[in-house]
């Protein structure tokens, strides 16, 4: 596998670009489209115009969990605890969402040195009632720790108590806190199942109003689930990127999505956000992986970093979801719920979609990687021309269209 330099996705980001909050109303926001090393400037609001009549929209329908949690020691310290990932007793998200009276989670620790042993607790507002969570180490395991949390109403799940008594866990590169409306505008509006840290952000762009005039041209949204975990934010910190551990997330897809877009093949095909471009990728080499290795069981669909590099690199898109889809029918299975780890980077082909909608990444990201294998080394002209046409950048700020270079 050739070498690729993180130095070569490297640019310069001013502050004053990073946008730290959202434009209202969201299809305000401006949208580039790069389409065959032309790039021009819209808004999302005209994204109806842009897209041909019966074009497919994939989006993730995974959402925000309020995952920060501030508790106090007995002695008032304060300590940090981020959730990350359910605890494998679990088989999924929703089910270890749905926990009542007590839950094990990972987490991030912040102050993790000031929390010796022993239990902390967090007293939060329910219905005008009050009401006290607990949280007790379990173990450590490179940097995160299994916590065991314990709460007073037994009535309540654990993604209730996330919500009355967490906060939303914003970038860490919007350098503020978060605030109360951050729990509204830091979630797409279609979002339904909870479990992700981050907010799939291409889809913050699109309203109501946006998906009314896109029906009007039958150019309707079809969504898969990828929770979207903290690795999404970490920078790639070694030289060449084959060296940088990819982070895994769990995606939820059900039977119906993938006979729904093995009958629009023909159709052209978009994913909002990378997270439903992973997502759809991910499932197109878990299906050239039943082909490749036959009887493949539940536990070992998920998907290793390099996994797809190495599998046959010519099975065609329908072939690979007719396999995914009559596996799934023989372990009978209504939905598929796995992990995938799968890099993509200079080099990979895309295979699923013809274009993606998605927002203005950080310098030496993992997800300017992704953009180049849609548009190669123009996505260096792409950023130049958002930095000098003013557009805002990162989670809240402004998007791109840009359609796959063939």
């Amino acid at each position: 596998m050739s070498k690729t330099s993180i130095s070569a996705f490297d640019y310069a980001l001013p502050d004053e670009k990073i946008a730290k909050y959202p434009i209202e109303p969201r299809h305000d926001s401006k949208l580039l489209t790069y389409r065959n090393g032309k790039i021009e400037t819209h808004k999302y609001l005209e994204l109806p115009d842009l897209l041909p009549v019966d074009t497919l929209l994939i989006l993730n329908n995974t959402k925000v969990i309020e995952a920060r949690l501030i508790f106090q020691k007995p002695t008032g310290g304060l300590i940090e605890v981020f959730c990350l990932e359910h605890s494998s007793e679990y088989p999924d998200v929703t089910t270890a969402m749905g926990q009542t009276g007590e839950v094990n989670w990972y987490c991030q620790i912040g102050g993790a040195k000031k929390w010796k042993e022993g239990s902390i607790s967090l007293q939060f507002d329910c219905n005008n009632q009050k009401e006290t969570l607990y949280a007790v180490k379990k173990e450590s395991s490179e940097g995160q720790f299994l916590i065991h949390f314990e709460w007073t109403n037994p009535d309540l799940t654990f993604a209730e108590i996330l919500h009355f008594a967490g906060n939303v866990p914003l970038p860490p590169y919007l350098n503020r806190q978060a605030e109360e409306k951050d729990k509204l505008t830091y979630q797409t509006v279609y979002a339904e199942f909870d479990g992700s840290v981050a907010a799939p952000t291409a889809g913050l762009h699109f309203t109501p109003e946006l998906f009314k005039q896109l029906e009007s041209k039958n150019i309707l949204p079809s969504y898969v689930t990828l929770h979207v975990g903290a690795g999404t934010f970490k920078p790639v910190k070694t030289e060449h990127v084959e060296d940088h551990t990819m982070h895994a997330e769990f995606i939820d897809v059900e039977f119906d999505f993938i006979e729904n877009f093995i009958s629009s093949l023909d159709k052209t095909r978009i994913c909002v956000g990378t997270t439903s471009l992973r997502t759809l990728e991910s499932l197109y080499w878990m299906g050239v992986k039943v082909l490749e290795k036959g009887d493949v069981q539940p536990e070992e669909i998920s998907l290793g970093q390099w996994e797809a590099y190495l599998l046959p690199q010519n099975t065609d898109v329908k072939t690979a979801f007719i396999a995914l889809l009559n596996w799934m029918k023989s372990h009978q299975m209504e939905r598929l719920i796995s992990k995938t780890q799968v890099m993509i980077k200079p080099g990979y082909s895309i295979r699923t979609v013809d274009a993606i909608l998605t927002n203005f990444h950080q310098p030496k990201s993992t997800l300017l990687l992704l953009i180049h294998a849609f548009i190669s080394d123009d996505w260096k002209s792409v950023y130049d021309y958002a930095l000098k046409h003013d557009y805002r950048f990162l989670s809240y700020g402004d998007g791109s269209l840009l359609w796959k270079n063939h």
